[in-house]
């Protein structure tokens, strides 16, 4: 018998989807008809659009349910880490356009590329199937090489997107081709179809060395040890507020792909698959956290301490269950929004010839500015982990999950590396409170915007520090 023909109200789900992609092509076109002054309303409109996305997911507009065949589902988890994902990237846009309008980087298609890297993160987050996982990712991927590359007369800025673009496609051949081994071994793109046929694979070392691969490409796209490559040469080429997107967003989206395609989709092989991710956790958190001591531009070391922190993430992840994965997201919001709290330090002390990405450019803030100071303490706290900081909580989490999956062991790594990683971020705060300003002494820069954006971003770590259960339940729920 012929299937009906799906209706409108089936692409119901699909709605925050259809206005951020509708949005996004409306201002393509709209910004062909702006001159340079006139184009803040490209700027604004997107921001406005990425808000009331995020609006549309938290009003649960649309409802929750499976469209396209199964290839989409919009469940508690997607509308979770889609919501942190709109509103983190809004906050990225509102960072970039004070520092791309006076270095002369502006261009309209900035916040374009913005809406549909999010779009790709969004399709990922929702992948019922491998076909969409790729498109999704390589959705994103596209943008994000594009945003690298945006100040084109950068030698380094050239030199991180051509690194970003090579080893990305590397990682993406690599994640492809899992992909096609899983096909062939169960004989279906279809994540739960897969795991259901899992136990009945004719051909086990190829459906293992699938999952294999694909867990190498989960790796590098959330930047874990040895597939890390990419991040500090990146971080550090990129404009501060490209850094600052790609360097938090993405990572919910990258959550998403490795519960998809691992627990949905290689449930069965979970004893194979756990064991991997315990290995690049404790890779992962001595790499990123022995490097990053020897870090003295700032970015290259919060690119360093992005890999510790995914091998904390890594700790829920490998810990399994619906605590570990709980602990996990809840490490992946965390990290998202302590990520754009600090690199917005960086893009308020920053101006036009003076980038302050070396640490040595944060000695004496106490001293001429104590209220940045005092925030760009509350950031470098939470990042370490100091209670009753956000980032103490999310670290207790994972470990508690960690302990739960008998892995005694991976905890022990986790807390050592702790205390390791809290010594590099010290290092900044004393710094602004006990050094004296090196050359020009570093002031904020004078825009009211910005100074309220990155206060309410810095002062939000210790909000949720001091209130963290309801953010904590909100992840439960998604995996109840």
């Amino acid at each position: 018998m012929m299937q009906d023909m799906p209706t409108v109200a089936d692409l119901f789900p699909l709605l925050p989807e259809l206005v951020l992609v509708g949005a996004a092509f409306a201002l393509l076109m709209l910004d062909l008809f702006l001159d340079e002054k006139q184009r803040v309303l490209t700027h604004v409109l997107a921001i406005c659009t990425l808000v009331l996305v995020g609006v549309l997911l938290v009003a649960g507009w649309g409802g929750q349910g499976t469209v396209l065949s199964g290839m989409f589902i919009r469940d508690n988890m997607a509308d979770v880490l889609k919501v942190g994902v709109c509103f983190v990237s809004a906050i990225s846009l509102v960072y970039a356009w004070p520092f791309l309008r006076e270095r002369g980087l502006y261009k309209g298609e900035v916040p374009v590329l913005v809406m549909f890297a999010v779009a790709g993160m969004m399709l990922l987050i929702s992948a019922g199937s491998l076909v969409m996982v790729y498109l999704g990712l390589e959705l994103l991927a596209l943008c994000s090489y594009a945003l690298v590359a945006i100040d084109r007369d950068s030698p380094l800025a050239s030199e991180a997107a051509m690194k970003y673009f090579v080893l990305g496609a590397l990682a993406s051949g690599m994640l492809l081709y899992g992909m096609s081994l899983v096909y062939g071994a169960t004989g279906s793109i279809d994540l739960a179809t897969i795991s259901a046929n899992a136990s009945l694979a004719t051909q086990p070392s190829m459906l293992l060395t699938g999952v294999a691969f694909m867990v190498a490409g989960i790796a590098f796209k959330f930047g874990a040890a040895p597939f890390h490559m990419w991040l500090p040469d990146v971080y550090h080429g990129a404009p501060t507020p490209i850094t600052l997107f790609i360097g938090s967003a993405p990572k919910l989206a990258a959550f998403a792909m490795a519960i998809r395609l691992l627990e949905v989709g290689a449930a069965p092989l979970g004893d194979y698959w756990h064991p991997m991710l315990a290995g690049l956790a404790a890779l992962s958190l001595v790499i990123g956290n022995v490097v990053a001591l020897a870090q003295t531009n700032l970015k290259r070391m919060l690119a360093y301490s992005t890999v510790s922190h995914v091998g904390f993430l890594f700790l829920g992840l490998a810990g399994g269950g619906a605590t570990g994965y709980a602990a996990s997201m809840f490490y992946a919001l965390s990290y998202a929004i302590m990520a754009a709290a600090a690199f917005g330090a960086i893009i308020v002390l920053s101006r036009r010839g003076f980038e302050a990405d070396r640490i040595d450019d944060f000695k004496g803030l106490n001293a001429r500015d104590p209220w940045t100071a005092g925030l760009v303490l509350c950031v470098m706290a939470s990042l370490a982990g100091v209670p009753p900081f956000l980032g103490f909580w999310a670290k207790l989490a994972v470990l508690r999950a960690a302990l739960q999956g008998d892995l005694m062991w991976l905890a022990i790594v986790g807390i050592v590396c702790a205390v390791i990683g809290a010594f590099y971020y010290l290092r900044v705060i004393k710094a602004m409170y006990f050094d004296e300003p090196v050359g020009e002494a570093v002031r904020p820069r004078d825009d009211r915007l910005l100074q309220v954006v990155f206060g309410v971003n810095a002062l939000g770590l210790l909000a949720f520090g001091l209130a963290w259960n309801p953010l904590m339940a909100w992840c439960q729920r998604a995996f109840a």
